[in-house]
């Protein structure tokens, strides 16, 4: 047993230390295991109502006319979400294609995307693009983009985003999850208000919202609240640990239609598109994903409970509300941070052996450290944790498809940590 920490009374204090967090935890652990549940049985209603059957599953070929498992698929979905219309894929290759599918398929020259979170996630920048780039981007074909700061506390600045929205604004953007940021992600009923005050200033605006990481984490989406158009990845949170690739679009049916000329192209859209044996496990991983969030929330509690206890900063704190699967942990030195990721990475059952080293990894703006140890390649409702290198030095660790794993990976970190001297927990003694 733990064979590969050869300390093994360090490891046994750090299993003590770790139990005394989850008995500060309880409480919280079972406000997310109700949510888990409540939306464990609001998918399997959805499965119901639609008459899933094993037949669904299976894939197409060639241009996938009529694939019944794949319509029935967006059915699903779009009900889960309480949305009109849904379109999941696995065409999409990554969480940033489905939200660029979204934000082209609505957006024409001249129009302005005005994002009200501050600067999205790193990977979006260069869909935003610059004016005459030569890469395609969104402001390349002319539309226009603007973004207001968040507040030195990580609120909106609601004066600013009235006075930026302009004739020209049509699609206001939402990022949901902290992204590389130290800030809170914003809760459903934040989203809510977003919706109302924006509409309220100009009722056509369409609301996107970047859904990654937030799916099943409270009891409603965000286009049960009034947001027009949504998207996530099937390898962040509702492929539930199975889907080996794909993302999905929900919100208003006109706003879905769009986004799928995008996929594919105008006049074509939706109808069509090979799932080619993908069925299967899209509707079982959605299945096990209100339960796989859960676990992989409750791994985040135990690590914000244990190194608070250590005097880091988190966010957010243990006995915060949560929104989505992230959790930040700030370091303030890069080799506390490097070797926490490692940790993270030592603790896979996959790829194990890899020591993770910050890397100029392509669409990021710093070099980046990725601990990956994962079933799916970059599969984050997955245990795995990443980082920029660039201060104040904050970790950003998500995913564990069992709690058990997720604690594996915070209690391995934390002895990496000890181990190479870089923190000292009393009152352990070597």
């Amino acid at each position: 047993m733990n064979r590969q920490h050869e300390n093994q009374k360090l490891w046994e204090h750090l299993e003590q230390v770790a139990e005394q967090s989850e008995m500060l935890a309880a409480e919280a652990f079972r406000r997310i295991d109700k949510i888990a549940e409540r939306n464990q049985w609001k998918v399997i209603e959805a499965f119901q109502r639609h008459k899933v059957s094993d037949f669904h599953f299976t894939g197409s070929t060639g241009y996938g006319y009529n694939d019944r498992g794949r319509e029935i698929l967006d059915l699903v979905y779009a009900d889960v979400m309480g949305a009109e219309a849904a379109i999941v894929r696995p065409h999409f290759v990554s969480g940033t294609h489905t939200i660029s599918c979204a934000l082209f398929g609505v957006l024409r020259p001249g129009d302005e995307l005005l994002y009200v979170t501050g600067r999205p996630y790193d990977t979006l920048h260069k869909v935003i693009g610059k004016p005459n780039d030569g890469m395609g981007s969104l402001q390349d074909f002319g539309v226009k983009y603007s973004e207001v700061p968040l507040l030195e506390g990580g609120g909106l600045d609601w004066q600013l985003i009235e006075k930026s929205i302009s004739e020209q604004t049509k699609v206001i953007g939402i990022q949901r999850s902290r992204g590389y940021d130290w800030r809170a992600s914003f809760t459903i009923a934040e989203i809510e208000e977003i919706v109302k005050r924006v509409k309220a200033i100009k009722p056509e605006l369409i609301v996107f919202v970047d859904n990654c990481y937030g799916e099943f984490t409270e009891l409603l989406e965000p286009t049960q609240v009034g947001v027009d158009l949504m998207a996530g990845s099937l390898i962040k949170n509702p492929g539930g640990g199975l889907a080996e690739t794909g993302g999905y679009i929900a919100g208003k049916a006109f706003a879905v239609e769009a986004a799928s000329y995008r996929l594919t192209a105008p006049g074509i859209g939706g109808e069509v598109g090979a799932m080619l044996g993908t069925l299967r496990p899209m509707f079982q991983g959605l299945f096990l994903a209100p339960h796989l969030v859960g676990q992989a929330i409750k791994g985040s509690v135990l690590a914000a409970a244990l190194f608070e206890e250590l005097g880091f900063e988190t966010k957010p704190r243990w006995n915060e509300p949560r929104t989505d699967l992230i959790q930040a942990v700030r370091f303030g030195q890069a080799e506390h941070l490097i070797a926490f990721v490692q940790g993270i990475q030592q603790a896979a059952a996959v790829d194990s052996h890899v020591v993770p080293e910050p890397w100029d990894m392509p669409g990021y703006e710093n070099a980046v450290i990725m601990a990956a140890g994962t079933f799916i390649q970059g599969g984050s409702l997955e245990l795995s944790a990443d980082a920029p290198i660039r201060e104040p030095y904050i970790a950003y660790m998500q995913g564990g498809l069992t709690y058990a794993h997720a604690k594996y990976g915070v209690l391995t970190a934390l002895y990496r940590l000890v181990d190479s001297g870089l923190i000292v927990i009393k009152p352990y003694i070597t």
